[in-house]
């Protein structure tokens, strides 16, 4: 396909930050295709968000972008509207551009999780821990919280209530928790041997882990607790589920 084709496609996207390993450019470009749309898809790689305005200014025929690590917080400023459930998650994941040139932002990845979680779920399952606190965490705390299941943050420090640090952890609250989430990106391509630094042998049969990394399809910390017979799961449900939720966003 010669560039003066792709020039003129309509035009969709993801904005995030060291995204070659991103499973999004080819699942749209190859939905495009076998729908036979005259769409493309591409990546937009930003060293910084203040980057974004420049990459919008410069895309003509631009429909729709999704966002992710860093830039699920910061890209919120450089929207002009938010959707409901975007504003009281706080991150978005998903714009769509209007036939006005808006931007006008949303949160499919609670969509994608509640969906994925739900079927995984037993009645011990009855308290979680979120590895980590940023942006892609918020979107898990929003549906933990629809699905009246108390939670406790893991993070670096103490700077937010009700988190753990990573070193006060014990067998004992692992235990506690059956519900782990990684919300981190400790683990991804190419780093693949690193895992967040938990008490793994505080993982029983009755845990489920979930990552919400899709690539490895299964991480480190989901082999330590495949290795304690836990119920696991990675991202790649979710990514797909929220992936056709912006779709019909887009559309």
């Amino acid at each position: 396909m010669d560039i003066k084709h792709i020039r003129n496609m309509r035009k969709f996207g993801l904005v995030g930050k060291h995204i070659d390993y991103s499973f999004s450019k080819s699942y749209f470009n190859t939905k495009f295709k076998v729908l036979g749309l005259p769409f493309h898809y591409e990546n937009f790689d930003l060293e910084s968000i203040t980057e974004f305005p420049e990459v919008i200014h410069k895309i003509s025929n631009l429909g729709g972008l999704n966002v992710t690590i860093p830039y699920k917080q910061a890209i919120i400023p450089y929207l002009d509207e938010l959707d409901r459930e975007a504003l009281s998650i706080g991150a978005v994941n998903t714009i769509k551009v209007t036939d006005k040139g808006m931007l006008i932002g949303y949160n499919t990845d609670a969509y994608g999780f509640k969906t994925s979680l739900e079927p995984l779920l037993r009645e011990h399952h009855d308290k979680a821990l979120i590895l980590g606190t940023g942006g892609a965490s918020l979107a898990i705390e929003f549906v933990l919280n629809q699905l009246a299941i108390p939670y406790n943050h893991v993070s670096r420090t103490t700077d937010i209530a009700g988190n753990f640090t990573y070193q006060a952890l014990t067998k004992d609250i692992i235990a506690d928790h059956r519900i782990i989430i990684n919300c981190t990106p400790v683990g991804t391509h190419p780093n693949t041997n690193a895992s967040p630094s938990i008490p793994y042998d505080g993982i029983t049969p009755k845990h489920l882990l979930y990552d919400l990394i899709y690539n490895p399809s299964e991480t480190a910390f989901l082999k330590q607790g495949k290795a304690q017979y836990a119920l696991i799961q990675n991202g790649e449900k979710m990514l797909e589920l929220q992936a056709e939720k912006a779709w019909n966003i887009w559309q």
